[in-house]
């Protein structure tokens, strides 16, 4: 059995190492991951050998919490509320612990003695003890299954730290009888602890909400179904049953406005169903006897009754909720460098602080113990990983920050690591390349005569009187029509008559005692035969839809409409060239319509009549073949695709699902901030590689340093109040190389 569970309280990637290394240790499991980017443990088990409580209890016993009481949909609920929760503790603990440690800097920092250290020790006691409880927990829990990571390191320092000036405040004369200062170091403990829990707090608000996403692909579902059943006399019965009950080849009728339950075939009745939460088409599709219908559509028109086919987990939606699930899970948890640096670094560290300590003595002497004592807690405090806590966040912030200020949305901090590694951009079509709104391109009228009469009526009334027929028309294009004319500045006539709709041709009304009609090739060619039909193929070449409208017998105006090109699609394209980087277009649009957009963008390769699923093995494909691919979309159809692409990308008037999995949202949905997107990540990146250099380099320096490499050619033994200090300077300098990207501002190529 393969189930998920939300993990809580994970704080690093080391810890959901420690989780899956245990969960993998325990009897019946046949494997175990932990994703520490979504908080979610797949686990396949054997029924029989254990259960999820056993699991739980595991997780438990090195001091994390697994969630598995309820459906998967409940679950997903729970780990939202308790993340909710989390957030709200961190940032309590953060504003405290900021508080209490800035008021010890300023007694500290103002040579305040005597009673001021048993102050500064009162205000101490709630950053250890209270806000900075956790990382002692975890960081002895690590320490103990030989799992070392941030929490230790952070435990260790601050504990030694701590514990001495604890002793000194009880005891300064130990110092005082052998010629040293008296010195404490609460505010070192303490800033180590408010530093650190900062950094948690940005890293746990840029993290989000991993569950949203799947949750609302559920709630495009219906709860329940009108299923049509037959009574022993004949007569029709109309039953409402739960999406659960429903069973292949069940009757079920669907009136307007209802969402589709399940798969199936129509068998009765005509109607418009918009499918665009599942193909991404903004068109609603015309649906009859004969033709598919998929869960998760609206119906927008009349009253159909279909057969189900697919129910279930077999559904198409069922089917991007399970890909999308599964991929969020089993993606590479994000690594942070300094969580992997960690587990080599804190017993580098210690080791070392033990051999000073150790050489001191022995080269010294018992009489040089203070001097030991203090070169190895020197060691420690001068190595603590406050700089390279700070090296990711502060420049994710900063950059973060950066692109929000150019309209791109980052959730996941992994896509700033991933994008100066793409080299190939898959972009869905509608809604990304064009506007995702069917719009009027041409209207062409047929009669020569620019001014005269036409049967009757001019121009401008004979346009009045179509708007007024639109408006009445349930037809999808009729929108796009109506909305032309607006801003041609019609009137819709009032006087209209005998108003008629046609299915499957098109409208038909009487106008000041003539017949006017709007519709399709089928009406047209009821009315005027094929004199006009020409106009037609030569738009059909261009991916656009046609109506034909007129007066009795006479063809009147030809109106060409298609879902318009972006103006910006085809200078982002340009720009992305000119970066070297590859780019795709997918759509489920026929042939004509795809080779049409990718003339006018510049696109080189792409492929039409595409589904969710196809789309997901074009990505799949690419990075088999050793691309890093970036997938751009907006609609729950693109959400497959985004969930396995190396970074992707939703635009920011596309469906809420398609942003919850992104990593990034084009906030404006203009295609030009991807080229802004890739510049801001490079420079992003670039500074974390600077931080983490500075980092290292203040330790590498710093260490020998402290240990009293000095002390014989110079005399000179570094305190650790001063080794405080080059360690709160790492941390000031990495912010401040951190704040450098605020004066970044992206230039396209020329």
């Amino acid at each position: 059995m393969k189930r998920s569970y939300p993990v809580t309280n994970l704080s690093c990637a080391n810890c959901a190492i420690g989780v899956e290394k245990k969960l993998n240790q325990q009897r019946g499991v046949r494997s175990a991951q932990v994703n520490f980017a979504s908080n979610i443990a797949t686990i396949d088990y054997d029924p029989s050998q254990t259960d999820p409580e056993a699991l739980r209890d595991a997780v438990r016993s090195i001091g994390y919490d697994m969630i598995v009481e309820g459906e998967e949909e409940n679950l997903l609920i729970e780990q939202e509320r308790e993340s909710e929760k989390k957030f709200r503790d961190l940032k309590r603990k953060t504003i405290f612990a900021w508080l209490f440690s800035v008021l010890i800097m300023v007694i500290s920092m103002s040579h305040l003695h005597g009673w001021f250290n048993y102050i500064q020790l009162a205000l101490a006691l709630p950053v250890i003890g209270v806000f900075g409880r956790d990382f002692y927990i975890r960081g002895w829990k690590h320490a103990v299954n030989r799992n070392p990571n941030m929490d230790t390191l952070v435990a260790l320092s601050t504990a030694i730290a701590f514990i001495f000036s604890l002793f000194t405040t009880f005891y300064p004369s130990f110092w005082e009888q052998r010629g040293m200062d008296v010195m404490l170091y609460y505010e070192a403990s303490t800033m180590i602890i408010a530093f650190v829990l900062l950094g948690k707090l940005l890293e746990e608000r840029a993290k989000g909400k991993s569950s949203s996403a799947i949750r609302n692909l559920m709630g495009l579902q219906p709860n329940e179904a009108t299923v049509v059943l037959k009574s022993d006399d004949g007569t029709l019965v109309y039953e409402i049953k739960k999406l659960a009950d429903l069973k292949v080849a069940n009757l079920i009728l669907v009136k307007p406005g209802e969402r589709i339950a399940v798969d199936g075939i129509v068998t009765e009745g005509e109607s418009f169903v918009d499918e665009s939460a599942i193909n991404g088409e903004s068109v609603a599709s015309e649906k009859r006897a004969g033709d598919k219908v998929v869960s998760g559509s609206i119906n927008m028109s009349g009253s159909i009754i279909f057969m189900a086919e697919k129910v279930g987990k077999d559904t198409v939606l069922s089917q991007i909720i399970k890909v999308v699930r599964e991929s969020q899970a089993s993606k590479a948890p994000v690594q942070r460098i300094v969580d992997k640096v960690a587990s080599v670094f804190v017993p580098v560290v210690v080791a070392a602080s033990l051999l000073t300590f150790v050489l001191w003595i022995i080269i010294g002497g018992s009489e040089l113990f203070p001097m030991a004592l203090v070169s190895a807690i020197s060691v420690l405090v001068i190595a603590c990983p406050c700089a390279m806590g700070l090296a990711t966040p502060t420049a994710l912030m900063v950059g973060i920050g950066k692109a929000a200020q150019n309209h791109i949305l980052i959730k996941d901090a992994t896509a700033i690591e991933q994008m100066r590694r793409v080299d190939t951009v898959v972009l869905d079509k509608t809604g990304t390349i064009t506007t995702g709104k069917p719009a009027v391109t041409d209207w062409i009228w047929m009669e020569s005569d620019q001014s005269g009469y036409i049967e009757g009526c001019t121009r401008d009334e004979f346009r009045s009187a179509i708007a007024s027929m639109e408006i009445r028309s349930e037809h999808p294009l009729a929108y796009a029509v109506v909305n032309f004319l607006e801003t041609e500045g019609v009137l819709p006539a009032e006087n209209l008559e005998s108003f008629e709709t046609t299915a499957g041709h098109g409208v038909s009304a009487s106008f000041k005692g003539k017949h006017l009609w709007a519709g399709n090739h089928r009406l047209a060619l009821e009315r005027c035969g094929e004199d006009y039909m020409s106009k037609k193929e030569s738009f059909k070449r261009e991916g656009k839809s046609i109506l034909f409208m007129g007066i009795e017998s006479r063809c009147v105006a030809v109106v060409a409409i298609a879902d318009k090109v972006k103006e910006s699609s085809t200078e982002a394209v340009r720009e992305l060239k000119k970066l070297g980087i590859d780019v795709h277009m997918l759509t489920g649009d026929n042939e004509s319509v795809a080779e049409n957009v990718a003339k006018i963008t510049g696109v080189s390769h792409y492929l039409s009549g595409v589904l969710p699923t196809e789309k997901q093995e074009y990505v799949t494909k690419q990075q088999r073949q050793g691309r890093v691919v970036a997938m751009v979309g907006d609609g729950i159809n693109d959400s497959q695709a985004l969930s396995v692409a190396d970074v992707s990308i939703a635009m920011g008037k596309g469906t809420d699902v398609a942003m919850d999995v992104a990593m990034m949202t084009l906030i404006t949905s203009d295609l030009r901030l991807l080229p802004a997107a890739f510049a801001i990540s490079g420079r992003t990146v670039r500074l974390i590689h600077q931080n983490l250099f500075w980092a290292f380099f203040y330790n590498v320096i710093g260490i020998p340093i402290a240990a009293g490499l000095l002390y014989p050619f110079t005399g000179i033994m570094l305190n650790p109040m001063i080794a405080a200090a080059a360690m709160a300077f790492s941390s000031v300098s990495v912010v401040l190389n951190s704040l450098r990207l605020g004066r970044f501002n992206y230039h396209p190529k020329g």
